[in-house]
């Protein structure tokens, strides 16, 4: 996992570790980070495939706005992750397509 963990200017107080699961693998984020900065801490960076031209997808607007961070969490598809909470036991999919039910 990369972090920042000293910097000479900013402070990064110890947050608690949780686990959660990316495509069956089991890992580790902070309570308090969202489900994008947790997987780019592990140098995951594509995290949806475009459904015209199949070419993948990744941070892109960060508050939400776009559709290039869609995964299926917990089940649900769809989910704009550069905004949705990390939480303890959360199963996250790489989503190909449109995640439809």
């Amino acid at each position: 996992m990369k972090r920042i963990l000293k910097h000479p200017i900013l402070n990064f107080p110890r947050r608690k570790i949780i686990s959660f699961t990316f495509n069956g693998k089991e890992l580790s984020g902070f309570e308090g980070d969202t489900i994008a900065s947790a997987l780019i801490s592990y140098g995951i960076y594509n995290f949806h495939t475009s459904i015209k031209l199949k070419r993948p997808r990744g941070f892109f607007c960060v508050i939400g706005n776009c559709s290039s961070c869609l995964m299926e969490v917990d089940g649900m598809p769809n989910v704009r992750i550069c905004v949705t909470p990390l939480r303890e036991g959360m199963k996250i999919h790489t989503q190909e397509g449109k995640g439809i039910f």
